[in-house]
């Protein structure tokens, strides 16, 4: 409202009291506005003056944490190394510590698996108190009656004369005097069982290689139940065996064998061979003269031919050196030969089924030659090697890291074949198991046991370093 004033000329307004609060919102607004302009002006002041900081700093601390990563990195490798090379410190003090043991060492429980959804344990061996009054069986008569001779240098001249071992050890003589020089109608014979076989079967001569100490020989013919692994090159260490009974350990013998490149590389880790010829529970028989370059190759002696180093064994188990053999030998035999009346029991192969499939994934890990492994597949495609994945109902191809075995001349056969097959061509002995099998018509009681009982039979800790190669 609006009154006009005659005496003195003035005017007045009169504002209501919803204007004034819109008057009193807007000094507010301009207020923040002012105080955000302020703000903004002080931040690009900052970021011009110091921005330069804002670079650094993060910078500085990637620096400061990649530097601290890659020291680790180096310290850890340094370790390493000298366990591997058997080099000294900087210093030139010898490594003292030994290496933490892997986390699943000294495991005894149980593996299991569900079967029509009951939970079992996959190595169904007998209760403590039976496996303490555990015997051998006394030996019956063959029911198929076999005569396997084993080939020398006194059956057939070498062809080559006399070599040197580091002639013996080339990469391109796959045969040498340790093997014999086996020709492929010599191959052939091999795999057609009768009752007298003559077989290249290894220690075809007394300079072959393989030297064993008299008093190593002495104690090996005195098994009759036999664990086995070896070592060569350096590459694993040693796990000792662990859950057997009183029984096993008054009857069975746990024998590992090392090369003197072994013996320096456990020294270093102060393992050490006592006088006595032990380490713990093995019996260390160190080699010497090892007949190839490979040291694959060398460690199939041990695996394949235990008939051959325990001519008095009647059973024998082998263990490949990166596992840690947990469980009663003679419950092991009872429950995976005895029980189920097989002469041979080896473990399947957990993620292929076919010779042919696992060649392709052994050219691609880069495990063999693909020249190599291309041979072999042409050999068996021309022998009619069919591409089936089972055999007698259950896998063809094996893992064959755990091999349990009845030492009869069958499987004696199977073994000097099988290693005759890993010298002519790869020592990928997966590939060739199948094919020895389909190949020995004769040869059915074999119990190829599933993955989970391996894993029960063995605690696995896999290859701790890489093998060292012999110098030629």
């Amino acid at each position: 409202m609006f009154h006009n004033n005659n005496h003195n000329n003035n005017v007045s307004i009169t504002v209501s009291d919803e204007e004034s609060d819109e008057l009193g919102r807007m000094r507010i607004r301009a207020r923040r506005k002012r105080k955000k302009l302020g703000n903004r002006r002080l931040l690009r002041k900052l970021f011009l003056r110091y921005w330069m900081l804002l670079v650094i700093v993060p910078a500085a601390g990637l620096l400061i944490f990649e530097a601290t990563r890659i020291g680790r990195s180096l310290n850890s490798l340094n370790t390493t190394s000298h366990i591997e090379t058997g080099s000294k410190r900087v210093d030139g003090s010898s490594p003292t510590s030994r290496k933490e043991p892997p986390a699943n060492l000294n495991r005894l429980d149980p593996t299991t698996h569900v079967v029509g959804g009951v939970r079992e344990r996959c190595l169904k061996l007998l209760p403590p108190e039976k496996l303490e009054h555990l015997d051998i069986p006394v030996e019956e008569s063959s029911s198929f009656p076999v005569e396997v001779v084993y080939m020398s240098e006194s059956d057939r001249s070498f062809v080559g004369g006399n070599v040197t071992l580091s002639q013996l050890r080339s990469e391109d003589t796959r045969f040498n005097l340790f093997t014999g020089n086996q020709t492929f109608e010599q191959r052939d014979r091999g795999f057609e069982v009768k009752e007298t076989m003559m077989v290249h079967c290894g220690f075809y001569s007394v300079n072959g290689g393989f030297k064993i100490s008299d008093q190593d020989r002495s104690y090996m013919q005195s098994c009759k139940v036999v664990v086995s692994t070896c070592a060569f090159g350096g590459g694993d260490d040693l796990y000792q065996p662990i859950g057997m009974s009183e029984a096993s350990l008054k009857k069975v013998c746990y024998v590992a064998f090392w090369d003197e490149i072994t013996v320096k590389a456990q020294e270093l880790v102060e393992r050490r061979i006592g006088e006595n010829g032990f380490i713990g529970k093995w019996r260390v028989v160190v080699v010497r003269d090892l007949p190839f370059a490979d040291q694959r190759l060398n460690g199939k002696i041990p695996k394949m031919l235990s008939h051959r180093l325990f001519p008095e064994a009647k059973f024998s188990i082998w263990v490949d050196s990166k596992s840690q053999f947990r469980r009663d030998p003679l419950g092991v035999l009872e429950a995976l030969l005895w029980r189920t009346n097989s002469m041979l029991a080896i473990s399947e192969h957990g993620a292929r089924s076919s010779v042919y499939d696992e060649a392709k994934a052994v050219v691609k890990k880069n495990k063999a030659k693909p020249e190599e492994v291309e041979v072999q597949l042409n050999q068996y495609r021309k022998d009619g090697l069919p591409e089936d994945k089972r055999f007698n109902g259950k896998k063809a191809l094996c893992e064959a890291s755990v091999i349990i075995r009845k030492h009869t001349p069958l499987t004696n056969l199977l073994m000097c074949v099988w290693f005759n097959e890993v010298v002519r061509f790869t020592s990928r002995d997966q590939l060739s198991f199948p094919y020895v099998l389909w190949r020995l018509k004769a040869f059915k009681t074999i119990n190829t046991f599933p993955v989970c009982t391996r894993k029960d039979l063995v605690n696995s800790m896999g290859h701790v370093r890489k093998a060292k190669p012999l110098q030629i």
